[in-house]
């Protein structure tokens, strides 16, 4: 059951690949949210979180380096240092932070470009500090690397305002925009401060000046209409306020003034108290929408957790739980598919044949004995398993019925074969009484000519009885010598006049294996002559060896294919039962099983003359000690003089009988079915049937 097993296991592990892709699907979907959270949270605590303090102070520290660029004062030179100090602290946080696993974990490629972009910022910074201590830079330009730098940092924080939740990353947005109008009022307190510790505003400050106003109040006017309702009235609160009113004041009077004009339009003080008063709200407005923004992200990352649990946690439980199904599921109809299938192989490979061949050993079967019926349950699978007990059960009975059939066949075959045989030895004893007392030669010649005829229907009526499984009737009681055994196969065979026969010495042959030896050799003999040009002969000759006795029957035909001859061998070598099917050799199996009965080898090979060499080996035991019946000068012809023992057994005078051929023709007729009269494989020619001249016959060993 591996190959099916393996097929059926294979159909449950996709299954279950399935159902984990599905819920790998649904659980990426809704762990998404999370895992974004969970990276806006790292990006939050490693990289935002500590840029705040760092932008706050850079902002002071632009302040306070345009101003001291303005005008050279030791109270600004102290407070620079300390702010610088501060600076470098929080730049030293920042760097730490960002450089962390945590943050290089959960920071995207934009993040890490923006880091590294602030962190080189950071690098240069100072060398402008050493230009701003050294005089060698302008204030617009030591403002200019300070914003280039704090925007940097507002570039942070919009990768970090990437969010799934629609609405947060909305309000998120709008802090980084408010984040943004502080910082345009920062760089205008920066670039106002320097202008006012100088004593002079010139004309590109006056220019920047102005774009700084406009950007803070178009900012302003923008983000105020996208602000939840709290939020929009604390700017409306911040910006209707005094701190607010004052510098829009202050602004319009900067903006009205000339800018040709050197010295500023306001005052120092003034300036100061407005802008930090308005940074100071600003901040306050900013970090309180900071927190009521992480007070409504927070319901959003408890139901991303909830999802989180419900999806991941329980789903997984389910998939859990289909697996351990499906393997158990997937085992117990493995089980059944593999006890179903060694019940149908020991059904196939074992039952069956046993059953077939004990019935044909005659031995009698109980079906339901043979045929248990096998428990599978009761679901699909048993249902299976009780068809088939069906089938074994049918199967045998049908092998029960067919051997009973085929039983009753051979014996009305046998029957009629025997009826045959009887008829047949009543004829040739009649004809044997005829010839005695006819006197006429042309009658007693065609006398013998059908007593060679009734000789050879009495071979081929033998043929079905072999086929049967019977004994013949014809059995020796005496030992007989294997020359007369020879002479008595020619006698069988239509054209006896081209057989020659070499002399085989003093050596008999066992009673109980005449009579199937001379059927065997004259099937053989009748094939080689059927086979071969009417002009050629065939030779019979015979020699000790040591295993037996090896009688080698030689045409000088066309021969065989080594297909054809290794395929007969085969049929010759087994002990198949006879089918048939397979009619057109019967000789094959004539020879085969009066071969297995006594234990003979027969084999057929090529012939050093092109034709087919019979090879028979007779075993030693079957081998006797017998008197010389022919000269051993040469060979002994067909038409040969009769043995003394022959002589004694069958005194009937020497005659031609009429041509006879080795066919299945008379099996064929007793099966009331016609084939081609072949008795062995049909070589690559045969020859055309011809008739022999009257010659002297030799007779066969009387029964």
């Amino acid at each position: 059951m591996r190959s099916g097993s393996a097929n059926l296991r294979a159909k449950v592990v996709a299954l279950l690949l399935s159902l984990v892709a599905l819920w790998s699907f649904a659980a990426w979907v809704t762990l998404r949210d999370g895992v974004n959270l969970l990276g806006v949270q790292a990006m939050d605590s490693q990289i935002i979180g500590p840029s705040e303090p760092l932008l706050l102070n850079l902002q002071v520290e632009r302040r306070l380096s345009t101003a001291q660029l303005g005008t050279v004062s030791g109270a600004r030179q102290a407070a620079l240092a300390a702010e610088r100090n501060k600076v470098d602290e929080a730049a030293a946080a920042f760097r730490s932070s960002a450089r962390s696993w945590l943050a290089r974990t959960a920071a995207n490629d934009t993040a890490e470009r923006h880091v590294d972009d602030a962190l080189a910022a950071l690098d240069r910074l100072p060398a402008t500090r050493q230009s701003i201590d050294g005089r060698q830079i302008g204030r617009s330009e030591a403002a200019t690397v300070f914003t280039e730098l704090i925007e940097v940092l507002f570039r942070l924080y919009d990768v970090a305002a990437a969010l799934d939740d629609t609405e947060i990353e909305a309000d998120t947005r709008n802090l980084i925009e408010l984040y943004r109008m502080r910082e345009l009022v920062s760089q205008e307190d920066a670039l106002m401060t320097g202008a006012l510790a100088a004593g002079r505003m010139t004309a590109p400050e006056h220019t920047r000046f102005t774009q700084l106003v406009a950007a803070h109040r178009f900012l302003t006017d923008r983000t105020a209409p996208r602000l939840r309702n709290p939020e929009h009235e604390q700017l409306e609160a911040v910006l209707t306020g005094s701190a607010f009113a004052d510098l829009r004041r202050l602004e319009d009077r900067v903006l009205a003034s000339d800018r040709d004009t050197a010295k500023p339009a306001i005052g120092a003080q003034e300036w100061n108290d407005a802008a930090e008063s308005s940074l100071n709200e600003l901040q306050k407005m900013v970090l309180a929408n900071g927190d009521a923004l992480v007070e409504r992200a927070t319901p959003v990352a408890v139901g991303v957790v909830v999802r989180l649990v419900l999806a991941a946690g329980l789903g997984l439980l389910a998939v859990i739980a289909s697996v351990i199904v499906s393997i158990t599921t997937a085992r117990a109809l493995v089980a059944q598919l593999q006890r179903l299938q060694v019940a149908a192989h020991k059904l196939a490979d074992e039952r069956l044949p046993s059953v077939v061949e004990r019935l044909g050993h005659g031995e009698k079967v109980d079906v339901a004995k043979e045929a248990p019926p096998l428990d599978f349950g009761d679901d699909e699978i048993g249902q299976v398993g009780q068809a088939f007990n069906r089938v074994q059960e049918t199967a045998i009975r049908t092998a029960v019925e067919q051997a009973e059939l085929r039983r009753n066949v051979r014996d009305v075959f046998l029957s009629l074969a025997r009826r045959t045989q009887g008829l047949v030895h009543r004829q040739v004893t009649l004809l044997d009484a005829m010839e005695r007392r006819e006197q006429d030669a042309e009658e007693l010649e065609d006398l013998f000519r059908v007593d060679h005829l009734a000789v050879r229907m009495r071979r081929n009526a033998e043929n079905l009885v072999v086929l049967s499984g019977a004994t013949p009737a014809r059995a020796w009681r005496r030992d007989v010598p294997m020359l007369d055994v020879a002479r008595a196969a020619t006698q069988e065979v239509e054209d006896y006049a081209r057989v020659t026969v070499q002399p085989f010495g003093s050596v008999g042959l066992a009673g109980r294996a005449v009579g199937d030896v001379i059927h065997l050799l004259a099937e053989l003999i009748e094939n080689a002559l059927s086979f071969s040009p009417p002009h050629t002969e065939v030779q019979v000759r015979g020699q000790l060896v040591g295993r037996g006795f090896v009688v080698e029957i030689e045409d000088r035909g066309l021969g065989m294919g080594a297909e054809e001859m290794a395929a007969a061998n085969e049929q010759i070598a087994s002990d198949q039962e006879f089918s048939l099917s397979n009619a057109n050799q019967l000789g094959l199996f004539v020879v085969s099983r009066l071969a297995n009965k006594h234990h003979l080898t027969v084999q057929l090979k090529d012939s050093p003359y092109g034709g087919t060499t019979a090879v028979v080996l007779i075993p030693k035991e079957l081998i006797t000690n017998a008197q010389p019946v022919a000269p051993t000068g040469g060979p002994v012809p067909a038409t040969a003089a009769v043995s003394p023992m022959a002589q004694a057994q069958a005194p009937r005078p020497l005659t031609p009988r009429a041509p006879s051929v080795v066919t299945e023709a008379a099996a064929v007729a007793a099966l009331n079915t016609p084939t081609p009269t072949l008795g062995l494989p049909q070589r690559s020619s045969r020859r055309d049937a011809s008739t022999s001249p009257a010659t002297t016959t030799p007779p066969a060993a009387p029964p």
